[in-house]
């Protein structure tokens, strides 16, 4: 007989976990608090417009093993269009002047070029320092699948990126920046806009994402994050996998040392022989287990690890096309405000004309995003809740409006998602989307899928790996099963 599993969350992780499940003959039922399956993953329609939440770039868009696991899960098919962009972000400076990351690293190295020759041996090193990265081999599996033979090769093959990662693997980006030693103070203020608001960010991390771009491996899925999702769960369900939606747990059941089942917040138990929490790291180990089995490293985490901030995102319809030269831009606007948040970075204003799926005929579709300490929206609800909103939609749509004067009187739709929305529909632990920000002392750093002390209990997703986002969480649900399939002495199944 096939066991059964649970999964609480039906995010990407949740998602991934099942298929990857049911494909190696596991019986197994999604618990999902929301209607949806998609997790953060996700969009929503208003008056016509689409609003999407999630992807803006997706790592593994055209190989790798993140993109192994995009087509084995569905969430990529032969169907899917994959837009690349020539920029990765442009940075609108307070003096007015545009300042272009390209997405490609030889352009981006002659543009910087030409701006400030004087500089050209730092620009070259940065960008030589971005190419090395290429020769990092992502691992496919998990370390205990791994042989030395399997070692011996990523060094091999990964040298150049590997000694990289040694000298720069505990630098934060800002400190990057600074042992470059740039002459030209222009451009020092304009990378320093880069890091403003996360000034330990990690430099490797920095290194990877204009890799990925250049490498043409960051792609945009035309149709964005709900059609990305959606496929991932049609083939959970075609796989004979269940979901269940408007299913909050409550607690995780025990019995001695190991987990049983889980209590729904109606009341009702269920059972089975495997339980995954493929949610919110915080309410899983904090709330559904009452703080009872918490690692010395989740601890740690949750003490000193800083979290993303959280977001707020305002999306407008507009009723007529507007051009943009850039898809994205990141104005910078420290001490400017969007209703009670005083920015100390920058927002950002992305153009979805790339995407026929969101943008209808002869509209538009915006969007501005912003950091908001989640400290002026907890306690926040009624009246003043509502009308904080007001404020953000009649400020954001002045921002909009200045960077692009066409918009003034053709704005149809304003919605405003806060962190209490996320929180509202995700569960997520303080607004923080992706999780763990990625820093100097965490960027190599993971939480174990298995907690000590409490068998046939697992965890899944993005929480496990500073930095967060889709990759991550899907990766956790193969990784996870091929730990599951080697304890019941099974042969681990991709199709």
């Amino acid at each position: 007989m096939s066991k059964n599993v649970i999964i609480i969350g039906g995010g990407v992780a949740g998602l991934s976990s099942g298929i990857y499940g049911q494909l190696n003959g596991y019986d197994t039922e999604i618990l999902e608090m929301h209607t949806l399956p998609g997790g953060q993953c996700t969009a929503w329609k208003r008056k016509g417009y689409t609003f999407d939440y999630c992807i803006h770039w997706l790592v593994g868009s055209s190989s790798g093993p993140f993109h192994d696991i995009w087509k084995e899960t569905g969430a990529l098919d032969e169907h899917t269009e994959i837009w690349d962009p020539d920029t990765y972000v442009t940075m609108r400076m307070p003096d007015g002047e545009d300042f272009i990351i390209y997405a490609d690293i030889d352009r981006w190295e002659q543009y910087l070029v030409d701006m400030v020759p004087e500089d050209r041996k730092p620009i070259a090193k940065m960008c030589n320092d971005m190419r090395k990265m290429s020769s990092m081999q992502m691992f496919e599996d998990p370390a205990f699948r791994r042989s030395v033979l399997d070692y011996i090769r990523f060094m091999i093959k990964s040298g150049p990126a590997v000694r990289l990662f040694m000298k720069y693997g505990k630098m934060s980006l800002y400190d990057y920046f600074k042992k470059l030693d740039f002459q030209n103070e222009q451009l020092k203020k304009r990378l320093q806009g880069i890091t403003a608001g996360m000034e330990d960010f990690s430099a490797v991390g920095f290194l990877f994402v204009l890799l990925w771009f250049s490498q043409k491996n960051a792609g945009y899925p035309i149709g964005g994050s709900m059609p990305f999702t959606m496929r991932m769960a049609d083939k959970y369900k075609a796989l004979g996998g269940t979901f269940t939606g408007k299913s909050r747990v409550e607690k995780i059941l025990i019995d001695g040392d190991r987990a049983v089942g889980v209590r729904m917040a109606d009341g009702t138990l269920k059972y089975a022989d495997y339980i995954i929490g493929a949610c919110d790291l915080h309410a899983l180990m904090y709330d559904m287990l009452d703080g009872k089995y918490l690692t010395p490293k989740i601890k740690k985490a949750f003490a000193q690890w800083p979290l993303f901030k959280s977001i707020v995102q305002v999306s407008f319809g507009i009723n007529r096309p507007i051009e943009s030269e850039y898809h994205t831009y990141q104005v910078i606007a420290p001490g400017e405000s969007i209703g009670n948040t005083t920015l100390t970075a920058a927002y950002g204003i992305s153009n979805y004309n790339h995407d026929p799926e969101i943008t209808p005929e002869g509209k538009c579709v915006m969007k501005l995003l912003f950091d908001s300490p989640f400290e002026l929206w907890e306690d926040l609800k009624g009246e003043e809740y509502r009308a904080e909103k007001e404020k953000i939609a009649s400020d954001a749509t002045e921002k909009l409006e200045k960077l692009y004067p066409d918009v003034k009187g053709c704005v149809e739709v304003v919605d405003v998602a806060t962190p209490l929305t996320d929180i509202r529909y995700t569960g997520v632990y303080r607004g923080a989307f992706e999780g763990f920000l990625p820093t100097s002392k965490n960027m190599t750093k993971t939480l174990s899928n298995t907690v000590k002390g409490l068998d046939n209990f697992y965890l899944a997703g993005q929480w496990l790996f500073p930095g967060g986002g889709l990759p991550p969480s899907a990766q956790s649900g193969k990784w996870l099963f091929q730990l599951i399939t080697k304890k019941d002495k099974k042969k681990f199944r991709v199709s």
